[in-house]
């Protein structure tokens, strides 16, 4: 089945929550919606489900206008980020589900959930109930009665978000290994940068409701299309500079100079925004074209086995990415090393003038 939205438009009490939205999804292919939180991602999954209808434009499956179409007529799947299990029917049961309203044999029902079940590594919590269960082999539980049926579309709809780290890394794999081989679309929604580099395919980024940028998951990363994009996916969010290309230099702030290196000769002089994201910057030199800046730390943020460097001088406000565990006093003056080559480059209006080399240095 494939599924496409032609300039589909959802306004609620004069609110406009989707904005003129044009996308296209394949069998076979796991797609991402990013974006933050009420940007749209659930509002749009509810059109393509059928739960709600759009107030302009047409949700097509196999070409067919499916607007009238309710929901329980659709060949369509739905996980969402809370546990939804039956809580008086085992997991075989819970799992059987779909296939009871369905109308399929006892015969068939007991071969397919065994096999679902197998595949989310459940098997051997068939006759438990969800709340004999951990919170990841509940969401297993619920992932499986919304794959036992086949679904042609399947929609999740921030499912890992209520698991711990472990889990979620756990699930995200399995995942990907789950739609390689399955004739169907997913499509993934999620608030996490990360996630949606991790789980690779397509991501489309929406913002106010509205598609950003869409394509596919790399290529969308290392070549966002304008500052929005940038932002919305990086975590933490893009560094950004004012900044200026004259001659044969490029100057921040008017009194931070740097020779222009290759990856910055071929754009014309003038203003530009100049973007460098949170983990490209180091606190000590690693390429032979590093901008070392001098800054004092606002605060050291530790999360886990990584730390996010707030640090600030008379011209910026930046944050650092630094694997491992970094403790720093506020106020503590410390170096921090910029590669010129990993800059992003955007015009006055926000578009991308240059991404950056693909070149070896700081992990991309």
């Amino acid at each position: 089945m494939s599924l496409k939205l032609e300039h589909v438009t959802r306004i609620v009490d004069g609110q406009v929550h989707i904005d003129d939205v044009c996308l296209s999804f394949e069998p076979g292919s796991f797609n991402v919606l990013l974006g933050r939180t009420l940007a749209g991602k659930t509002s749009l999954m509810r059109l393509m489900a059928g739960l709600d209808r759009p107030s302009s434009g047409r949700v097509l499956m196999n070409g067919a206008d499916v607007a009238g179409v309710p929901v329980r007529q659709r060949n369509v799947s739905m996980v969402y980020q809370q546990f939804i299990n039956y809580p008086t029917l085992t997991v075989f049961e819970n799992i059987a589900s779909p296939l009871r309203q369905a109308g399929v044999g006892k015969e068939q029902i007991v071969e397919k959930v065994e096999a679902t079940a197998r595949m989310l590594r459940i098997e051997k919590l068939l006759s438990r109930y969800p709340l004999e269960l951990s919170g990841g082999q509940q969401q297993r539980t619920a992932m499986a009665r919304a794959l036992v049926k086949d679904a042609s579309l399947i929609l999740f709809d921030e499912p890992l978000v209520n698991l711990d780290y472990k889990l979620r890394e756990e699930l995200r794999q399995e995942m990907r290994e789950l739609f390689q081989a399955r004739h169907t679309i997913a499509i993934y929604a999620t608030t996490e940068p990360n996630e949606a580099l991790a789980l690779g395919g397509t991501t489309t980024i929406l913002h106010e409701g509205r598609v950003v940028q869409s394509g596919k998951t790399a290529e969308v990363y290392h070549r966002p299309q304008q500052v929005l994009a940038a932002e919305l996916f990086s975590e933490p969010a893009i560094n950004l500079m004012p900044g200026r290309i004259s001659g044969s230099e490029v100057s921040f702030a008017d009194c931070v100079h740097f020779p222009l290196n290759p990856d910055l000769r071929g754009i014309a002089e003038g203003e530009y925004r100049f973007g460098v994201r949170p983990s490209h910057i180091g606190l000590v030199p690693s390429n032979d074209d590093d901008l070392e800046l001098a800054v004092t730390v606002e605060l050291a943020e530790i999360s886990g086995s990584e730390t996010f460097l707030h640090v600030r001088n008379e011209q910026f406000v930046l944050v650092l990415h630094l694997p491992g565990v970094h403790e720093y006093a506020v106020d503590t003056p410390i170096l921090i090393y910029i590669p010129t080559h990993k800059l992003f480059v955007f015009a006055a209006d926000g578009q991308l003038v240059q991404a950056p080399s693909r070149r070896q240095g700081r992990a991309a």
